[in-house]
């Protein structure tokens, strides 16, 4: 069997982007692969958002509001593992002995650390080193396949060459994962700035997508998304990055390509309706399911609790292995 494991970090209200890069793909392919819910595992990578500057009470919310939505999504917790990483030690006790085979130069060539201390004044240690602890919530588990976004397709080759590594120093210990992203919409991009990914910790939310947005709000965002100067429609990454991330959106939410939807308008204003409406469709059941089980926060507790407990079994054996291959008793 393929045993699969993803995160999201809570760092912010998790939006289109998050959804249609990988959420959506967990709830259609990768909870069913198998029959066994320990070889489907999903995780609120809580620890990761403590590499910058953040209010725990914030943190604490969005760390719910996060596990609500991945269940109002439609990952089911009778057939997958829902779990906070937080609540497995086995993630830092891992993450330190792959810190120790880490180097210095790897970790400073992540594209994301790159981008995030540019911006900062004083950077934290963890915003370098947590890449290995990402890598230590893969190989914990043994994990075959990593659904991620493109941008996070980096940190899986982390982990295999960490993987691999250990493996020729210490002994066979872990399984070496490999990234799956989907084809269309794997990096959905801000409606405000093309050139920038949508994302749940931007500063500014006039060109992201929540998915707790209410369809008026979705569809102003939307209808203000930016396009460019050209009177007609063509799906052009390049030269035509804001038109063409409206395309690729409309492509994931309708199962269509976006070349080819292209062809079927003569204005921006229709697509930018169209777009708007799909996703507010999309959205929909979403929304409707979240305020259901946000009535309900019993079960949420329960699920996350169920799955620690199956996630803690399945790491331990793992991490004690990579802890004796190393040379610790």
């Amino acid at each position: 069997m393929t045993r699969i494991f993803s995160g999201v970090t809570p760092s912010g209200h998790l939006t289109l982007g998050n959804y249609l890069g990988a959420i959506q793909r967990w709830v259609s392919v990768d909870q069913h692969q198998s029959p066994h819910q320990e070889d489907a595992l999903f995780s609120i990578v809580d620890l990761h958002a403590l590499t910058v500057e953040h209010e725990p009470a914030r943190l604490r919310r969005l760390t719910r509001q996060t596990a609500t939505l991945l269940l109002a999504a439609g990952l089911d917790p009778k057939v997958c593992t829902v779990f906070v990483q937080s609540h497995v030690d086995e993630h830092t006790r891992l993450s330190y002995v792959l810190e120790c085979i880490a180097t210095d130069g790897e970790l400073r060539r992540m594209i994301q650390y790159k981008e995030k201390s540019a911006k900062q004044q004083s950077v934290r240690v963890s915003l370098l080193t947590y890449p290995v602890l990402m890598a230590a919530d893969i190989l914990a588990y043994r994990t075959d396949e990593v659904p991620v976004g493109d941008d996070q397709a980096q940190h899986v080759e982390l982990s295999r060459d960490l993987a691999v590594r250990f493996n020729q120093r210490y002994g066979h210990t872990f399984t070496v994962p490999r990234a799956v992203v989907p084809p269309v919409a794997a990096r959905v991009m801000d409606l405000q700035e093309p050139a920038s990914k949508m994302s749940k910790s931007a500063s500014a939310t006039t060109g992201t997508i929540s998915l707790l947005d209410e369809p008026a709000v979705i569809r102003k965002k939307v209808m203000r998304a930016v396009t460019d100067s050209a009177s007609d429609v063509e799906y052009d990454r390049v030269e035509r990055p804001g038109l063409a991330n409206l395309l690729e959106i409309l492509a994931a939410c309708t199962g269509g390509e976006p070349a080819a939807l292209a062809a079927g308008y003569d204005s921006y204003g229709a697509v930018k309706k169209d777009v708007a409406e799909a996703v507010v469709e999309l959205l929909r059941p979403l929304r409707e399911r979240h305020a259901v089980l946000c009535a309900d926060p019993g079960f949420l507790d329960a699920v996350l609790r169920d799955g620690a407990e199956r996630a803690r079994a399945l790491a331990r054996p793992t991490v004690d292995a990579a802890y004796r291959a190393i040379g610790l008793l």
